[in-house]
């Protein structure tokens, strides 16, 4: 058993910006095909594993509850797209999902189901991730785009992590692969109406997604035609097919600014047109729908002279003359659109909650409400184009994720399905009566009043004796919302107290939230984790030497930073995949992603202002010698292209180094992305041990 962390050698490597020089002693951890600094990821492993080892049992056990109160053979609620049901089903034992189809019948009015998870009866298999997947350690899914006509399946796969995909086509009707084999695309697809054209995307050398290619089927790879070119290197591109399969989309956005182009999806090797020509800070997106009258606009949702965004129509042929038909509203954020014949739906933010809304071409409509204080709602994939039922998905942090359909005439909710939660090892059944949750808010540095959703077991007491799991992100105006989570189970019940902070930087309040936790106000995100990890204290639910951190890829970010602003404040914090090295990061425009970003951190390059504010608060260059540090785990990936392996291997070499306290332990996989193992069942293990080490570190039953 290693009992010491691995002496990494100190090879001193000067950057200098702005007039200040920074002395990086573990920079050669950049160079990932050294086999040096594969031994000394090797070697933090085995720290890490003998650290942990007597973990071992909490470990099984844990992965035991897993896999035990997860129905591992079932399918998803099927979804109609013209004569077809489509659903994924899982298998026991398999670990990756299987994209099936089924004809619809004439006797169905609703989607067929099945309780014990069997195939439904008529199935045809689409695509096997198990079959796919035989003999790579880690397999993901890019595009899976069924053709209109539903003949074709173009779908593409990853077999390391790197998020490079092959992009294939597949003849459904006989089930043979077409001839069709495009290399190194990136996510998403798009079919022309007539199936005989697919669109793709691909990266450039900083993997930054910059053009749209046009692939005609059947013909060699090597012919296919660029539509268009980003070269602007804020920018990144995608292209879709609207859910009328009227129009083709590319859409090219930064993070301050967006522009549309439109080509009529029969006429694929026409031109794209511009919807609005792009300026700066005006972000927009743009759907079809076709009225019930049969005349045709576009709904463009749009932040012009709008913060929280307003909806607008605008005429096909005139795709630039925005007529206001949803008003921007100060408390309410709205975040999408979907069209159907007669209707359209809008997906919104108020009161930091998520919410749905009907709206008639009459210009009635109507709020979709559910009872529970705190929840999620969101769509939940709904193709079909004429229709008069949404399909939308619904969660809370005692109610598992829940499938509805909702009657768009009457708001009227059936319960398709909710996913299932058996009996964990000791028999006993999940019984959402058992827990409670609450909203709590903190008070931040600057008075202004943070969220935090929280839940555990009903009667927790508020002695300050209890174990405590706080949860945060932060950042991209991505909102941490609630949800249900079957490893979390096994911390409830072991009394665990389990919250996320709804920090600046998210979008969880509005477009507000996330302009006051970025750019020069990035230390807000900072400050108002602390803030709430304080009030959790002072309100009894725990002491800070029993309150466990966590959060992941910028939230890693928000993990170190608190580390080093207020060490005293957790018991342990576990970094996911953590971009803990943001300075380095930013400042080389060569490394992927990294130009896009200086819209979100702002740019030190060039701005000595942003250069001194970034270098304030980045986590691996503020590490303080001899300052004491709680626990930390940190868990990254080899073949990670977001956030880089050599962040926390990085950090963690530093704080073993230089920081008092600890024991600091990085965690490495070495065949795995920016989301970790892929399997699922790999994926349990690795939720399993850090779970482990959250119990162990806060001292839990």
């Amino acid at each position: 058993m290693t009992t010491q962390p691995p002496a990494a050698k100190r090879v001193p490597a000067e950057r200098t910006h702005h007039g200040d020089t920074f002395i990086d002693e573990y920079a050669w951890l950049a160079a990932k095909d050294d086999p040096e600094t594969i031994s000394f990821l090797e070697a933090e492993n085995a720290f890490t594993a003998g650290l942990t080892e007597d973990q071992a049992d909490l470990r099984e056990a844990i992965f035991g509850e897993i896999k035990s109160r997860t129905k591992e053979t079932d399918l998803t609620v099927p979804r109609r797209k013209g004569g077809w049901w489509y659903y994924t089903r899982t298998v026991e034992g398999q670990q990756y999902a299987v994209h099936c189809r089924r004809a619809v019948r004439p006797e169905e009015t609703g989607p067929p189901m099945s309780e014990d998870g069997a195939p439904l009866d008529g199935e045809e298999v689409v695509l096997d991730g198990n079959e796919l997947s035989a003999g790579s350690e880690f397999f993901s899914i890019g595009a899976f785009d069924i053709s209109p006509d539903g003949r074709r399946l173009a779908y593409s796969t990853d077999s390391t992590g790197d998020e490079r995909f092959t992009l294939r086509v597949k003849d459904l009707e006989t089930g043979q692969l077409e001839p069709d084999e495009i290399p190194d695309t990136f996510y998403g697809s798009a079919w022309s109406a007539d199936g005989s054209a697919l669109f793709y995307t691909t990266v450039d050398e900083a993997w930054r997604p910059y053009r749209i290619w046009r692939h005609l089927l059947g013909t060699p790879a090597d012919q296919d035609v660029v539509v268009y070119q980003e070269d602007d290197q804020k920018f990144g591109v995608g292209v879709e097919l609207t859910r009328s399969e009227r129009y083709l989309l590319i859409s090219a956005a930064s993070k301050l600014t967006s522009e549309v182009r439109l080509l009529a999806a029969d006429a694929p090797t026409g031109e794209f047109t511009v919807v609005a020509p792009r300026r700066a800070g005006v972000e927009y997106g743009v759907e079809h729908q076709i009225m019930a009258d049969g005349s045709e606009r576009l709904l463009v949702l749009h932040n012009d002279g709008a913060l929280n965004f307003e909806l607008a129509q605008a005429p096909v042929d005139r795709p630039g003359e925005w007529t206001p038909l949803i008003a921007h509203r100060d408390d309410t954020r709205l975040l999408g659109v979907d069209a159907f014949a007669g209707h359209i739906i809008v997906y919104l933010r108020k009161d930091g909650l998520t919410g749905l809304r009907v709206r008639r071409d009459n210009g009635q409509e109507h709020d979709i409400t559910f009872p529970e204080p705190i929840y999620s709602v969101a769509p939940a994939g709904n193709p079909e184009y004429d229709t008069t039922s949404y399909r939308l998905s619904y969660v809370s942090l005692i109610t598992p994720a829940s499938v509805y359909d909702c009657d768009m005439a009457t708001g009227a909710l059936t319960l398709l399905k909710q996913s299932p939660v058996l009996p964990g090892p000791d028999g006993v059944p999940y019984d959402p009566a058992n827990y409670e949750q609450h909203r709590l808010w903190a008070t931040a540095k600057d008075g202004t009043r943070i969220p935090i959703s929280l839940v555990c077991r009903k009667g927790t007491p508020r002695d300050g004796g209890n174990p405590f799991l706080l949860g945060g992100y932060g950042s991209y105006e991505i909102s941490s919302d609630p949800g249900f989570s079957i490893p979390r189970i096994s911390l409830l019940d072991r009394g665990f107290v389990c919250a996320t902070a709804h920090i600046r930087g998210g979008g969880e309040m509005g477009r507000s939230w996330y302009d006051n936790g970025k750019m020069l106000t990035k230390i807000n995100t900072f400050t108002d984790f602390i803030a709430c990890a304080r009030h959790v204290v002072a309100e009894g639910w725990t002491t800070a030497g029993r309150l466990i951190a966590r959060g992941g890829s910028a939230g890693g970010l928000l993990m170190g930073a608190v580390a080093n602003m207020a060490p005293d404040a957790f018991g342990g914090i576990v970094a996911m995949v953590p971009f803990v090295d943001a300075l380095t990061s930013i400042l080389d425009p060569s490394l992927p992603l990294t130009i896009p970003e200086w819209e979100e951190w702002g740019d030190p390059l060039h701005d000595p202002e942003v250069y001194r504010y970034i270098r304030s608060y980045t986590p691996y260059e503020n590490v303080a010698p001899g300052v004491r540090y709680p626990p930390i785990l940190a868990v990254t990936s080899l073949n990670d292209t977001r956030v880089l392996y050599r962040e926390p291997a990085k950090w963690i070499a530093k704080l073993q180094a230089d920081a008092e306290g600890g024991p600091f332990l990085l965690k490495t996989e070495m065949s795995a992305g920016h989301g970790g193992r892929s399997g699922r069942y790999d994926a349990w293990r690795e939720e399993a041990m850090v779970l482990a080490w959250i119990i162990s570190t806060a001292k839990a039953g």
